[in-house]
């Protein structure tokens, strides 16, 4: 691998392949506006990249710092190697990383006017006018000002004008929100896991007799909200939350489902100073809490390879008393 403390560039375009960039990859005059960046195989960027297009074409590539395109990023479905954006990605036209075989980890936020994306993981949200998103894993939400396509994903949360759903599809927060009524494919199903026992799963133990997923009715389980704005204009938003109907919840105590050490520590990613792991209950420890292990978990469970058992609508009487006394 050959390193790169500075770049002279005189033309319109820079090709890198096989290299440790040290340096950042920043205009100095207007002209270097419209330079394009071409990434071939085993390039290790260490600071910021700007470009007007950059076109990821090989693998084992990795962006330690920002990345900007000017109009587009887009990343080969056919890539092999790794991909891995470690700090907040933006492009003013779009982001395309649809992956056929091999998974792009972004570590942090995603904006662009336009999102698709297939076989990501997203350690942030995402941001966009118009969002697809296939076989994807998304901590936080997903934010669209115009359309929000989901098809088989676990996501935060969902916020758009218009959501259509596809597949298998989970929640990892109480609700999501659409001003229209979701549309969704036949045989689609949406489940909320915000009281499943992830901890748990992670660490190859039996989930809470009153933890699970919730299977969430697309057409019933939805009720129109009018949100207020601080200078009192109103909108009016459909809200589908299992928040209603879930009693279990009180009777739950969520930080022993250390689900929030599982979002939290894939969604910080490189910025935690230390590696940290969960206990078990003999005194192990699980597999590290790192950006690699989380993804490949949460895609376990998108692949059907964890099961989630389903939430029990059993509580006792005596345990409703004891904890609402």
């Amino acid at each position: 691998m050959v390193e790169l403390d500075e770049m002279r560039v005189g033309d319109n375009e820079i090709t890198l392949n096989d290299n440790l960039v040290k340096t950042s990859i920043l205009p100095q005059t207007s002209k270097e506006l419209s330079r394009n960046v071409k990434v071939q195989n085993n390039v290790t960027f260490e600071s910021a990249v700007f470009g007007n297009n950059i076109n990821v074409e090989g693998g084992n590539v990795a962006f330690e710092g920002a990345v900007y395109a000017a109009t587009e990023l887009h990343i080969n479905s056919d890539i092999t190697g790794d991909i891995v954006f470690k700090k907040a990605v933006a492009s003013a036209d779009s982001i395309v990383a649809l992956m056929t075989s091999q998974r792009v980890i972004f570590g942090s936020d995603i904006n662009a006017s336009g999102v698709r994306l297939k076989n990501c993981y997203v350690g942030g949200s995402v941001f966009g006018s118009e969002v697809y998103l296939e076989n994807c894993v998304v901590l936080g939400g997903v934010f669209a000002t115009k359309q929000a396509s989901i098809d088989n994903c676990i996501v935060g949360t969902f916020n758009a004008p218009s959501v259509e759903l596809a597949g298998t599809n989970y929640l990892l927060y109480p609700a999501g929100f659409s001003v229209e009524p979701l549309t969704s494919l036949p045989q689609t199903e949406l489940y909320n896991i915000s009281l499943a026992h992830l901890g748990a799963l992670y660490k190859g133990e039996k989930e809470d007799a009153r933890t699970g997923k919730i299977k969430m009715d697309i057409d019933k389980d939805s009720q129109r909200t009018v949100l207020v704005g601080d200078d009192q204009s109103t909108t009016i938003v459909n809200s589908y939350s299992v928040s209603a109907r879930v009693l279990a919840a009180d009777v739950i105590d969520l930080d022993k489902l250390e689900n929030h050490f599982l979002i939290g520590a894939g969604a910080l990613g490189s910025q935690v100073l230390k590696t940290y792991s969960l206990t078990k209950e003999d005194g192990n420890k699980s597999e590290d809490l790192t950006v690699a292990n989380i993804s490949k978990f949460f895609f376990d469970i998108l692949d059907g390879i964890i099961q989630i058992q389903d939430l029990s609508g059993e509580i006792s009487f005596e345990e409703l008393k004891k904890n609402f006394q």
